[in-house]
């Protein structure tokens, strides 16, 4: 896709989420599985329903835009759930790998967080406000998850780890 303005970029960044979305919706089963503390295991399920309706709202702004939610594959994401993959593989302690993989998983929260926040900014100069209201909605939703993450990690995780 030759990218001459900025819709066309605007488009390319849906199309990039919703390849990021879609590859999370396959690794948080396998991050809630090798997690061993409960309120982790819940964060994570917790966190696929609602990755779940980000795909859904990446589909719907694709609609409006008259495209495909799907494009090329979001490489970032892929190294980034590459990460968490290999950690699960390696031979540590359940309490550590709790607190590895929340760090694996706040990396993908942060380069959501990046994309979502410039999509956002897009959709807003395009004067697409029900785009920029869907997508700050998902921007809300993971800075939520980053925070729960960070608290889970702070008050009990880290700490079983240490």
């Amino acid at each position: 896709m030759k990218l001459d303005t900025l819709r066309d970029l605007f488009v390319e960044h849906i199309q990039d989420l919703h390849s990021a979305e879609t590859q999370i919706v396959k690794a948080l089963p396998k991050l809630e599985k090798a997690a061993s503390a409960p309120q982790l295991k819940q964060a994570f399920h917790k966190h696929l329903t609602q990755t779940e309706e980000h795909v859904r709202r990446l589909e719907t702004i694709a609609k409006q835009f008259n495209v495909k939610a799907e494009g090329k594959k979001c490489k970032g994401m892929e190294g980034l759930l590459s990460e968490g993959a290999e950690l699960i593989k390696e031979d540590i302690e359940p309490e550590v790998l709790d607190a590895g993989l929340i760090a694996a998983t706040q990396k993908v929260e942060h380069y959501e967080i990046s994309g979502y926040g410039t999509t956002r900014t897009y959709a807003k100069l395009l004067g697409e406000s029900q785009s920029a209201q869907l997508l700050q909605k998902t921007l809300d939703e993971e800075s939520q998850t980053d925070e729960a993450l960070t608290t889970l990690a702070e008050k009990s995780i880290n700490v079983q780890a240490a």
